[in-house]
């Protein structure tokens, strides 16, 4: 039954229908997931609009500082954290350390307007995976995403 196969645009091909006609769930690709931590709401809602208009990954949740982050990766899991450094409460590189204590695999993309001042200063032992600067636009952590969410 065609009519009971949907497509998604965020799916890279058909799913294969199952025997009542509806689409496998398990066939469907895994969907990667990203958090987006930072105090101004503009920001993260820039940076959510370019996560899900111009990749295949979902947000799935945005918090507005370190100990909020903290909180919602413990619930949600991500696959992928986008974390500013200067954050009421508790800062990125802070909130870095304490995720990667309590999720090691999940890379932490440090988006910082002072990624220069802090290149070299922090090393993968604080739990930032990379630092990306602000002033670079949004293509450069779009790229990163992509290389580091492959599958």
């Amino acid at each position: 039954m065609l009519s009971s196969l949907q497509l998604s645009d965020r799916t890279p091909g058909p799913l294969v229908p199952n025997r009542d006609g509806a689409p496998d769930p398990q066939d469907a690709p895994e969907v990667r997931t990203i958090l987006i931590v930072d105090d101004h709401q503009f920001e993260r809602t820039i940076i959510r609009s370019a996560v899900e208009g111009l990749t295949k990954f979902d947000v799935c949740g945005e918090a507005s500082d370190g100990v909020e982050a903290i909180e919602k990766a413990r619930e949600l899991r991500p696959d992928l954290v986008i974390m500013d450094l200067a954050m009421p409460r508790m800062n990125g590189v802070e909130a870095a350390m304490v995720l990667r204590n309590t999720m090691p695999k999940v890379p932490v993309v440090l988006f910082t307007l002072y990624a220069e001042q802090l290149r070299g200063a922090i090393s993968p032992g604080f739990g930032v995976t990379i630092i990306l600067s602000k002033a670079d636009g949004l293509t450069p952590l779009l790229e990163c995403l992509e290389r580091l969410l492959a599958s």
